[in-house]
C-alpha cells in the first residue's frame, strides 16, 4: 500500500512539513502513490510562476512587493520557484528512499492559479474551471509553456542533481492520446526524456477517453493511475463540487466499476503498471477489495487509512486461499 502524500490540511511551515513526511515513512508502505505539487506551489512559493518569470514587467506594485517579501534572498525570481519545489518533492523522495515517489505534475485549474500571487493577470476566466485549461493541456500551451518549463528544471534537480531517482513522474487530465506525447515531448526539451536515468512517466486515468483508449495510452506512458474522482465526476456527469447532486455522486457505481474493470484488465494485458491514486479505497474498504480482486497493481491512501484498509486486503485474501 502506498500512503497519498499532502492531501489533508495544509501544512505551515517546511520543519514541520520535513518531520510529517519523515513520520509517515515508518507506517508500513510500498512508497506514495500520489505526491501533489500544488500543496508545495500554493504553500511554500505562493508567487504563480508566470508573475515570476515577468516579475520586471508587474505592474501592480503591490503584489511586487509582496512577491519581493516571499522571495527575499532570490534576485532570480524564476529561481525560487524552481528551489522551492525541488526542495519540497526532494523531502518526500528521500523520506521515502529507495521506493518509488509518484510526483503528480501540477493540477491547477485556471482559478485556482488565479489565486497565487501575480496569478489573475495571467489566467483565463473560465466558466467551468473543472473541465477548462488544467494538467496536461497547459503545459505545451504558449499561455503557460514557461511555467511548465519551471516544474521540469525542479523535477530533473531532484532526479539529476540531487540523486533522488525513485522520483516517477504523472501526467494529470490527459484528455488525448496525442496530448500525451505533447507533454513528454516538452518534457523532453527541459531534460526530461522517458527511460533515461531510469524517468517512468505515468497518466492518470480520469477521463473516459483514459479507458476506451488505454492500448493506445499504454504504449505512450508506463502505466497509470487512477484517479477515481474525476472518473467517477465524468462518467456520471456529476459536478463533484455541487451539494445539490452530491448524493449521486459515488465511486462505487456500477458503470464506474465496470470502467475500472476494464481498464485493469488492459493495463495487465499490455504489461503496463496500475494503481489508483483516487480517495475512494481510503473511504471504503469494500472498494479497495474490489480493486484487489480485479488485479491492480496498488492502492494509494490517505495516511490513516494505510493500517485499517491494508488489513481489510489480507484478511481477504486469507479467506480466498482456505
Amino acid at each position: 500500500m502506498e500512503p497519498d502524500i499532502l492531501t489533508g490540511s495544509v501544512i505551515g511551515d517546511e520543519a514541520v512539513l520535513s518531520l510529517e513526511v519523515f513520520a509517515l515513512s515508518f507506517i508500513s508502505n510500498d512508497g506514495v502513490g500520489l505526491a501533489r505539487e500544488e500543496f508545495i506551489i500554493s504553500t511554500y512559493i505562493q508567487v504563480h510562476p508566470l508573475a515570476l518569470l515577468d516579475y520586471d514587467r508587474l505592474k501592480d506594485p503591490t503584489v511586487k512587493a509582496e512577491i519581493d517579501r516571499v522571495t527575499a534572498g532570490y534576485d532570480d525570481k524564476p529561481q525560487f520557484f524552481v528551489d522551492k519545489l525541488a526542495q519540497g518533492v526532494a523531502m518526500i523522495a528521500a523520506a521515502f528512499y529507495p521506493k518509488d515517489v509518484i510526483v503528480r505534475l501540477s493540477d491547477f485549474k485556471s482559478n485556482e492559479y488565479a489565486d497565487l500571487l501575480g496569478g489573475r493577470a495571467s489566467e483565463p476566466k473560465e466558466e467551468n474551471p473543472m473541465l477548462g485549461f488544467r494538467g496536461a493541456s497547459r503545459y505545451y500551451n504558449p499561455r503557460y509553456q514557461a511555467g511548465f518549463a519551471l516544474e521540469c528544471r525542479a523535477m530533473k534537480k531532484v532526479r539529476d542533481e540531487m540523486g533522488l531517482t525513485n522520483v516517477k513522474l504523472m501526467i494529470p487530465f490527459c484528455r488525448t492520446v496525442e496530448e500525451g506525447r505533447l507533454v513528454l515531448a516538452e518534457m523532453e526539451t527541459h531534460g526530461l526524456t522517458r527511460g533515461e536515468n531510469g524517468l517512468e512517466v505515468y497518466v492518470i486515468c480520469e477521463i473516459p477517453s483514459n479507458v476506451v483508449l488505454a492500448e493506445q495510452f499504454a504504449e505512450v506512458f508506463d502505466g497509470f493511475s487512477i484517479g477515481s474522482n474525476d472518473l467517477t465526476q465524468l462518467v456520471l456527469g456529476v459536478d463533484r463540487d455541487s451539494e445539490i447532486v452530491a448524493h449521486v455522486f459515488d465511486e462505487r457505481n456500477q458503470a464506474v466499476k465496470s470502467l475500472l474493470a476494464s481498464v485493469i484488465t488492459v493495463a495487465k494485458a499490455k504489461g503496463s503498471k496500475i494503481g489508483i491514486c483516487g480517495q475512494a479505497p481510503s473511504d471504503y474498504p469494500d472498494f479497495a477489495k474490489f480493486l484487489v480482486e480485479q488485479g491492480i497493481d496498488s492502492i494509494s491512501l490517505n495516511p490513516d487509512a494505510v493500517l485499517k484498509t491494508t488489513v481489510a486486503v489480507l484478511e481477504m485474501e486469507n479467506v480466498s486461499q482456505r
